[in-house]
This record gives C-alpha cells, structure tokens and sequence, in this order.
C-alpha cells in the first residue's frame, strides 16, 4: 500500500521540515495546501519534493477536506506542521499498512502526545488524545465546520498503538497568533447555529474551565506550565463567548438597519 501525506500550512517555516522528516520513507506523496505563507514554509517543503498547492483559508473542514481531494493514493496519513511521527509509530505502519497487499481495517486512530510552551504535558487533559489520522481517502472527510474539525471515517477502524508528538504552542507569541484566529473561528461557529448568548457564559465558564484543567484534570502536576494552559484555558473561553456576543450584536443590527 502507498501513503500520501496531507497537510494544511501557514507560515511553519519553524516546523515544517521536522514534521516532513519524520514521515521519510513511509509516505510516497507529500501533499501541502498552503494559504498563502509569507516565510519559508514553501521553499522548505519543495526539499522535500513536495507537492505544493495554494487555497484561500476559509475554514479548517474545507481547507482539510479539499487538501485530501488531491492526494494521488487511497491511504491518506494526516499531520499539521507541528506534528512528528516517533520513529515507533512510523515502523508501525509499515507493518499494519505499506507492508500488506490487504488491509482489514478502513482507518486508524493514532495517540498524540502533547507539548506547551517546550515542555511535555502529563495532565491538564491534554497529556495523550486518540485521533483519526490514517485513512482511506474514499471513505473518509472532515466534519465540524470551521473549527475543531475531526476527520470522519465510514468503515471499520482500528487503533496504533505508540505515538506522534504535537509542539503545540512552544512559546506564547504563538499561541497567542492561534488563539485569535481559533475564538474568532469559534464565534462564528455559534452564531452559524443559531446559538443564544447568556451573560452566565462569560461569568461561569471560564472559571469552571480553570477548575476543570487546573483540579480536575490534574494540571498542578504538570507545574508552572498546567497552571499557565488552565489560565490560558479560560481566557480562551472568556474571550470565545464575547467575540460571539460581539458578531451576534453587530449581525444583528446589520440585519435591522437594512430592514
């Protein structure tokens, strides 16, 4: 079986050539969808013979679904920039996969195992996820609309066992850069739905969030920094909730001065 890797980028000149390393001599086709990166991602992934291609930003589902429509091969390996396949998982899939004429299973869940601000997380609730990130391209697509996507797999599937690391926000300009885009994303979202705003959003969530990562999730183990994702955590709620209010009230008397 040939891979094709798949991923979305914007300006990851600081990441991309690991990710792409890592997946060297498992995938047959590198795929990137760029949405118009002003660094070096470009020129960095061409070294890797990848195939480039440009698409404007509308939303995660849309941008990850029309980047998997152009993979060559049916078995799709999913990464971001900051991802990087261990070197178990990659000899892992040589053997349930690139190895074998037949395949019993229609996609894979892989473990991710996070990292904040350069320091790998034990709790907090992000310590280890299962996602779906190896499947075939006929029976799979993104689903959730313009953030928090997850691809979708109508087959059978099974799960890997070792991991893949995510450097998820290795300093706070990043995540700060990522965190505007993901509330705005966010606020939109609700509002698509037709979502109602209570004050109690912006009073209750945010410190139930604290509580939740902080407490409850164990995130004093991880130190200074499960104390800093739980703060961050909530501010992320806070403001998610208020760009909603915002948009609503704005929309909304858009909607009035035109009527």
């Amino acid at each position: 079986m040939k891979i094709s890797l798949v991923m979305i980028t914007k300006n990851e000149a600081g990441n991309i050539a690991k990710s792409l390393e890592s997946v060297r001599g498992l995938v047959s086709e590198i795929v990137i969808l760029d949405s118009g990166s002003t660094d070096k991602t470009v020129e960095t992934a061409k070294k890797f013979n990848a195939k480039i291609f440009t698409r404007k930003f509308d939303n995660f589902s849309e941008q990850k679904n029309f980047a998997l429509s152009l993979a060559e091969n049916e078995w799709v390996l999913h990464l971001d920039a900051d991802e990087i396949l261990s070197k178990e998982l990659k000899e892992e899939i040589k053997d349930v996969l690139v190895e074998k004429d037949v395949v019993d299973y229609d996609g894979f869940y892989l473990t991710r195992v996070n990292s904040f601000l350069g320091k790998r997380m034990k709790y907090s609730g992000i310590a280890r996820e299962s996602r779906m990130r190896l499947a075939r391209k006929s029976l799979s697509k993104y689903v959730g609309g313009s953030v928090h996507e997850c691809l979708e797999v109508s087959g059978k599937t099974s799960s890997l066992k070792n991991v893949f690391y995510h450097n998820s926000f290795p300093n706070l300009n990043n995540y700060f850069k990522k965190f505007d885009q993901y509330t705005s994303l966010d606020a939109e979202k609700r509002y698509d739905k037709n979502k109602k705003f209570y004050i109690t959003d912006v009073i209750f969530r945010p410190p139930i969030g604290f509580i939740k990562s902080y407490i409850l999730k164990l995130g004093f183990l991880d130190g200074m920094e499960g104390f800093i994702w739980a703060v961050l955590s909530s501010y992320y709620i806070f403001v998610k909730y208020i760009k909603f209010y915002l948009l609503k009230k704005k929309l909304e008397k858009s909607q009035s001065d035109f009527s």
